[in-house]
């Protein structure tokens, strides 16, 4: 196969990746940049364990082509910590108890971050709709809505 060069920003750096044109976002990101947050799972974007921002709108890595983000920027969850300081939303997950095995929680943290930006003070109804492309098999529903929750209220008095 032919392989192709792409260029694109990722988690706010310049990236540039040579790739083979079948493969999908999680491989680009876990083979090339080591960034193993983006899991797949049932390879079928149904779960919501391999989310990716791309340019703002999240993705399923598993079903979105590596060729796609040539141009694009491109966010993991590994951009949400600042350092060692973790984002609100992470905060928030911990303070929770937001995840038993953790395989999920990638995922979720970057929609929770999303659904922050567009609507930051949610009710449980907003929050279950928003994440509703996310499954956790440990069944850890109620905490990741009370994550959410925490996390609005600590944005808010960031923002304050």
């Amino acid at each position: 196969m032919t392989k192709r060069t792409i260029s694109f920003t990722l988690n706010g750096e310049p990236a540039t990746a040579e790739i083979e044109p079948h493969h999908n976002l999680v491989e680009l990101l876990q083979s090339d940049f080591n960034l193993m947050g983006a899991r797949e799972s049932c390879g079928q974007g149904m779960c919501g364990c391999c989310t990716v921002l791309v340019n703002g709108t999240a993705v399923s890595g598993c079903l979105y082509l590596a060729a796609f983000v040539d141009g694009a920027r491109v966010a993991t969850v590994e951009s949400l910590a600042n350092g060692d300081t973790l984002s609100p939303v992470q905060e928030a997950f911990i303070e929770a108890g937001a995840f038993q095995c953790g395989y999920c929680t990638p995922g979720f943290l970057l929609m929770a971050t999303q659904l922050l930006d567009e609507n930051p003070d949610p009710d449980d109804d907003a929050i279950r709709h928003y994440l509703s492309g996310n499954l956790c098999r440990c069944g850890a529903y109620p905490e990741i809505i009370e994550a959410v929750k925490i996390a609005a209220r600590k944005r808010k008095a960031t923002a304050a």
